[in-house]
């Protein structure tokens, strides 16, 4: 499904550390302990709005993005459920949000950039614009979860002015 055309970004956005606070509006941040044998569990952060729609858990190898700045040419978004995205190595990598302007497309303006450090993963909030899964320097193993049923409620694209994000 592809939305509205979204607000315009001005200028480069740039990224900072990944914090739980910073990122809260977007989402949790997902963080191995750091105490052996210790199991920190996110259940709250996990949301599917799609009754009887199966969870679905992917893995993927993805492949780097090397430009500088980084470009974002797409962004989407899951309406109905949370999404989740947990690194299988430690390996540099990228997020990017949106909010939500007031016709429902993404308030580019408004985008933020953050670098997860190690032992980082991410769940986005249903219904939160995001930019694909960005790695930095290799291919890198991620987890993704979510829940799917290959409808069209499945994600929204937006079409957008393409910007960049420096590191």
């Amino acid at each position: 499904m592809s939305c509205a055309p979204s607000t315009l970004r001005t200028g480069p956005l740039t990224a900072q550390a990944l914090t739980a606070e910073g990122f809260a509006p977007f989402g949790d941040v997902l963080r191995v302990p750091q105490e052996v044998g210790t199991r920190a569990y996110f259940d709250d952060a996990l949301a599917s709005l799609k009754p009887h729609t199966p969870a679905s858990l992917s893995l993927i190898l993805a492949a780097p993005s090397l430009a500088r700045p980084v470009p974002v040419t797409i962004i989407e978004r899951h309406r109905l459920t949370s999404q989740s995205f947990v690194p299988m190595a430690l390996t540099p990598w990228l997020v990017v949000v949106a909010p939500n302007a007031a016709d429902g497309s993404p308030d580019l303006a408004a985008a933020m950039a953050f670098l997860p450090g190690p032992g980082q993963g991410i769940t986005l909030k249903p219904g939160v614009w995001h930019a694909p899964l960005t790695v930095l320097e290799a291919p890198a193993p991620f987890a993704i979860f979510m829940w799917r049923d290959f409808g069209p409620d499945d994600e929204d694209f937006a079409d957008i002015a393409p910007f960049t994000v420096a590191l």
